[in-house]
């Protein structure tokens, strides 16, 4: 199949499709062949007038290609499937019985490194939930761990370990009684209560532990940013890990404002409605260094848990001059309906990546592995013409109902326009293994790099494999 082709058979499709002013034949008996392989589109070709028209989604497929489309914008958006160019796995010793080593709850590459170096992390440490008499209690068997920045290379099929950074703050923990941190639980009137590997004993909270999901660098400074599930919170780290400073949502205890860390209250006080283990997922920083962003994995529970099917999730943009936020956007999630099975509070956001203002990855996924996962998908979302509704739909004052609780018509009669959502990677269609893509990077606007949260082997103690699996993939345009 020749471009030329393509744009022809496009044409047909859009400007042809005017000529369709009578009632259409179906054309059930057209066999089809491409490449000399017989092939059965998904629906029925329409004849008319001695023309044939089948659906753009359908030539999308017979040519390799994606596509989406915009029902606000009226665009469909075509992209060229990408080529896997690598895989590779990790080899690190357990760090305890049972308990796998853990990275892939994040992934950036700092410009300058070599195209195969990137940082990762691992979330809060490894952690599980024990039933008992009824109740879900969240065990920590290693209460001690500590969230570490790792430096990566790939090689040879390899995940190399380059450099660990622990993360530790300018003075004391009261759990380690070292400046080294925990992954624990902040504080007792918002978190899970901690317990011990047995789920016995209740454990201790720690005002600095952090549930870490997603790992950015800011090039103005030389300082990372960490997206922070627990409040949710962003923390500003330097190279060699020391916290400098935490962002939280309006109205949070004074608890947590202490001299080790100091505390703004910058995000909307909205976000302290998120979801216990949905919070703040992926956070990424324009090249420039003058923006950042912010995603939150599920929609915020604005008012309560009726809205956790809602499709609409919360993406914020900062001023990093200010530390303000400037901008929000409505997302919306893919419609599980379209899917077997599947709940619309089981599709999250994972990860992204700031290509610039205005141009991000967001990594879409359900809650499934292997044969059983639907939707693993790599999105390029533009935010050139999205409505900023920053502060505008936190309660029920404009619209009746707060953003949450709207409908995907809702949004629409609103005048809210969301990003416009384009497929970059389909990672089903290449039978990715893993439930969680938590870590998504891109490497000279081509080279789309994908990794794992093995969430330490807790699920399948018993593996011999780590099960941390990262993928490297070609795309054949550049993403700028």
């Amino acid at each position: 199949m020749t471009r030329k082709w393509f744009i022809s058979a496009l044409a047909t499709l859009t400007v042809g499709s005017a000529l369709l002013t009578s009632a259409p034949a179906f054309a059930a008996e057209v066999q089809y062949s491409a490449n000399g392989q017989a092939f059965t589109p998904a629906t029925i070709a329409v004849e008319q007038d001695g023309r044939l028209f089948l659906p753009v989604r359908d030539i999308a497929n017979l040519l390799g290609k994606y596509v989406d489309w915009d029902d606000v914008s009226k665009t469909a958006l075509f992209s060229d499937k990408p080529k896997l160019t690598g895989k590779y796995t990790l080899h690190e010793k357990d760090l305890a019985q049972g308990i796998k080593f853990g990275i892939g709850s994040s992934l950036t590459h700092v410009p300058g490194d070599p195209e195969n170096v990137f940082y990762t992390t691992a979330d809060r440490g490894p952690n599980g939930e024990v039933d008992v008499n009824g109740t879900t209690r969240r065990t920590f068997p290693l209460p001690n761990y500590t969230p570490t920045i790792y430096k990566i290379q790939l090689d040879q099929g390899k995940i190399n370990m380059l450099d660990t950074i622990p993360l530790k703050i300018n003075g004391k923990d009261p759990v380690t009684g070292t400046s080294l941190i925990t992954g624990l639980p902040n504080l007792k009137s918002r978190d899970e209560v901690p317990y011990d590997g047995a789920a016995e004993k209740v454990i201790s909270y720690d005002p600095y532990g952090l549930d870490v999901e997603g790992l950015t660098y800011n090039p103005q400074d030389d300082t990372f940013w960490i997206s922070d599930e627990y409040g949710p919170y962003l923390v500003q780290v330097k190279r060699d890990g020391t916290l400098l400073q935490r962002l939280a949502p309006k109205g949070i205890s004074s608890e947590l404002n202490t001299a080790a860390l100091p505390l703004k209250e910058n995000l909307p006080a909205v976000y302290l409605n998120r979801r216990q283990n949905r919070g703040a997922e992926a956070i990424g920083i324009t090249p420039d260094g003058k923006y950042m962003f912010m995603a939150m994995q599920s929609p915020l529970r604005n008012p309560d848990k009726s809205v956790d099917n809602s499709r609409t999730l919360r993406i914020l943009k900062f001023d990093l001059s200010t530390l303000k936020p400037v901008a929000e956007y409505a997302y919306i999630t893919e419609d599980a309906g379209q899917y077997k099975d599947l709940k619309q509070s089981d599709i999250v956001i994972s990860d992204m990546f700031v290509v610039n203002e205005h141009t991000i990855l967001i990594d879409e996924r359900d809650k499934n592995a292997g044969e059983a996962a639907q939707l693993k998908k790599i999105f390029s979302i533009d935010l050139q013409n999205a409505t900023n509704i920053l502060g505008q739909y936190d309660d029920t004052t404009k619209a009746g109902k707060t953003l949450e609780q709207m409908s995907l018509s809702d949004v629409r009669q609103a005048g809210i326009q969301t990003p416009v959502k384009r497929t970059v990677l389909d990672a089903v269609e290449f039978k990715y293994p893993n439930e969680k893509i938590e870590g998504i990077s891109l490497v000279n606007g081509h080279t789309l790099v994908i990794v794992n949260d093995n969430d330490f082997g807790v699920a399948d103690p018993t593996s011999k494999e780590n099960g941390t699996d990262l993928w490297t993939f070609e795309l054949s345009y550049v993403i700028k």
